[in-house]
């Protein structure tokens, strides 16, 4: 048997070293995989197992070494994931809420959230994901969210109007500023959005009206979750959204009749976001490869 030492990605993670009777054993076991990364000494860089000669039958000796650096972005694909804890991330919902009524403090509440709910994505082949915007970058945004809130209380057709629509340019602003403060393993991400702030606000008003229909804003927001994924830019690998507009009505459903009853919302809450984050996924770029 070869002192042949292997490394491999899993979950979009560098695991190994190790030795190659564990890679024979993790073969047999199907958690290595054809489609699985793998590198070793004298490679060039990492390759699927499946496309090196003689790997899934024997190995070849060769002297150990330390692997280059994983570009799990450019290789890797699946499905994000969540990990949320039931009563923080309930709490740390809550909290946000209070802090829109309260206005002064929701930059703050705002980060806490994002900052929380960030560092417990799973991404694949974006490993350590953190935030790294802070409550003073564009506290203005959060600010005017706020006040919006009150804004629309009042009984003058005009300030209804600017309450109805400011929350889509500012909804705009908050999701570009949150993708370009993404970091990965203390780097942050080169990714940004570039969709247009009136179309932007154009499907945002679009969900509004259709929830006249009752069920057509479900079809109506998965179309816009579609929009705003293709106009995620700055990597070699795209996002997509894969929810159904039957998946996202059912499932609301449920999450707001639940949440009428009170005691099981933390629960609803983080089964709801989970089953939201899982929908989008990373997926190699084929239309305009960067």
């Amino acid at each position: 048997m070869s002192n042949r030492s292997w490394y491999y990605a899993a979950q979009g993670q560098q695991q190994g070293p190790i030795a190659e009777d564990e890679l024979r054993d993790l073969i047999a076991s199907g958690v290595v995989t054809a489609e699985t990364l793998l590198w070793s000494d004298g490679m060039a860089g990492w390759e699927k197992a499946g496309r090196i000669p003689g790997l899934m039958s024997g190995v070849s000796a060769s002297l150990p070494g330390g692997p280059p650096a994983f570009d799990g972005g450019g290789a890797s694909a699946g499905a994000l994931s969540a990990k949320l804890d039931t009563f923080p991330y309930f709490g740390w919902t809550l909290l946000y809420v209070v802090g829109q009524f309260l206005v002064v403090i929701t930059p703050w509440t705002a980060v806490y959230l994002y900052r929380y709910v960030i560092e417990r994505l799973r991404v694949p082949g974006r490993p350590n994901l953190t935030f790294t915007g802070q409550p003073l970058d564009i506290w203005y945004v959060f600010i005017a969210m706020g006040v919006l809130a009150y804004v629309g209380l009042s009984d003058r057709p005009v300030l209804n109007l600017i309450s109805l629509v400011a929350p889509a340019f500012l909804g705009w602003m908050v999701l570009r500023w949150l993708l370009s403060n993404i970091a990965a393993n203390g780097e942050r991400l080169p990714i940004h959005f570039e969709g247009s702030p009136i179309v932007y606000a154009g499907w945002y008003l679009l969900v509004i009206v259709s929830g006249f229909t009752i069920i057509g804003w479900a079809w109506v927001l998965t179309a816009w979750m579609r929009w705003v994924c293709r106009n995620i830019q700055g990597t070699r690998r795209e996002v997509v959204f894969n929810g159904a507009g039957l998946q996202v009505l059912w499932r609301t459903l449920v999450f707001v009749l639940g949440c009428s009853v009170i005691i099981p919302i933390p629960w609803l809450l983080r089964w709801y976001s989970a089953w939201y984050v899982s929908q989008f996924a990373v997926v190699p770029r084929t239309a305009q490869p960067m």
